[in-house]
This record gives C-alpha cells, sequence and structure tokens, in this order.
C-alpha cells in the first residue's frame, strides 16, 4: 500500500511541475486550439449534451480556463480544477479580465474535493490519460456527477502528438500519461457506471469527411486527434 501511494506521490508532483512549466506556452495557444484548432467542436458538442439549465458544470483539467469562461459566458454555472497552480492563475486572470465569477481551484481529478452528486455535466478533456490510474477517475468523476448526469470525455488518437509525453516508458522511465486508444477509454467507462450516448471523432488535419467516411469505425479511430464522448451516469 505505501509503495504505491509513493507512486501516485511523485505522478502527482512531476504533473505539477511539467504542467506549471508548460502553462505559459498552452495560454499562448489555446485561443486558438479552442475556436480553430483541434478543440473547436468541443464546446459545440457539450451544448448538444448539457443545457445551461441542467445544473453546474465541472471543467475537470481546465488548463488555463478558457472554455469554462466561454462556457460561463454562455449562461453555464462553471467550476474548474486542473492539477497545475499555473494553470490555476491563468484561468482566474482569464476570468477577471472577462468579468466572470467562476471558482477555480488546484486539485487532482483523481480525487476531487467535492461531494457525491455535484454536477450536472462535466467536461474532461485530454486530461484522463494523464492521471496514474485512469480507472480510478473515470470512478471519481461519475461519483461527482449527479444521478443522470453527463460526462463529455475527450481521449488522445493515435496521431496525436501528446502522446509522446508516454515514449520515455520505453526506457523504463517514469511518465505523466497512461497512454490509451479511446476504445479503452469507451469500454472502461462503460464498465464503471456510464451509459453511452453519442460519440464524434475529431480527425488529423488533412483527414477529410469524405476519406474518413470510407473507413471502417476501426480505421477511423486510427487517423483520429482525439475522440469526444459522451456518458451519461448509470444508477444512483
Amino acid at each position: 500500500m505505501k509503495r504505491g501511494s509513493q507512486i501516485v506521490n511523485q505522478w502527482h508532483e512531476k504533473s505539477v511541475t511539467h504542467w506549471d512549466q508548460f502553462a505559459a506556452d498552452w495560454h499562448a495557444n489555446s485561443d486558438h486550439m479552442w475556436e480553430k484548432g483541434s478543440r473547436r467542436t468541443i464546446l459545440p458538442f457539450l451544448q448538444r449534451q448539457v443545457s445551461e439549465a441542467d445544473g453546474p458544470v465541472l471543467d475537470a483539467g481546465c488548463g488555463d480556463g478558457y472554455a469554462s469562461c466561454k462556457l460561463a459566458s454562455l449562461g453555464y454555472a462553471v467550476e474548474g480544477i486542473d492539477i497545475a497552480g499555473e494553470m490555476i492563475r491563468l484561468a482566474n486572470d482569464r476570468a477577471t479580465k472577462d468579468g466572470l465569477s467562476i471558482r477555480f481551484q488546484t486539485g487532482d481529478i483523481s480525487q476531487l474535493p467535492f461531494g457525491d452528486d455535484t454536477f450536472a455535466g462535466m467536461l474532461a478533456i485530454n486530461v484522463v490519460e494523464f492521471t496514474s490510474s485512469p480507472l480510478k477517475t473515470i470512478r471519481e468523476l461519475r461519483r461527482v456527477l449527479l444521478p443522470g448526469g453527463t460526462l463529455v470525455l475527450g481521449i488522445l488518437g493515435p496521431t496525436a502528438g501528446p502522446r509522446a509525453h508516454s515514449y520515455r516508458r520505453l526506457y523504463d522511465e517514469e511518465t505523466i500519461q497512461n497512454t490509451m486508444m479511446p476504445w479503452e477509454a469507451k469500454k472502461l467507462a462503460t464498465e464503471n457506471g456510464f451509459i453511452l450516448l453519442d460519440e464524434e471523432p475529431v480527425y488529423k488535419e488533412g483527414v477529410t469527411p469524405d476519406i474518413a467516411g470510407r473507413l471502417s469505425v476501426e480505421l477511423r479511430e486510427a487517423v483520429s486527434f482525439l475522440t469526444l464522448f459522451a456518458f451519461r451516469k448509470s444508477g444512483s
């Protein structure tokens, strides 16, 4: 048990250091990513699954707060949490600049500081695979969702550059990423209390809908940059 705690603590510390150092670069590119880049379809996808009238939304792994602020400006009640203090500082600056009242805090999404059944919706984009235990994280996200609440999950595909964060594992080095395929994330979620509502691939630049439409489901995943899933929390 002690060994497991040490591994989790090391993962946490390494993740905080990495994302604190990366925060400025992330912030410089976040507007483009969300408006014109790989993340441009995420918020429209969430809006089709969760309305502002449903209840509060958690932005789990909120980064510099771009999505949180965008949702708040659309009338959603939003909270954001991220492991990196520098990301949270940038998120607070963004909210202040936009005149928005959003609660941001530092924290690990595999151990959330919220009670059971708190949120009607949740956004977790390219973050579950950056935890020490995706299984524990999926269960924790489910715990804080209201019964019938919706999780919008984004998982990196095979063509995504950020998957390189896990490369050094091949040298038996500790990394901050648990590489997994989108189909694995879907299976993990549906085996742990979620019902799949919808999914939508985001393809690598250059893969047109016409090209993708001629491929099998398996091959479409193979050329994806990320896959968006909408899951409903089942049971009580």
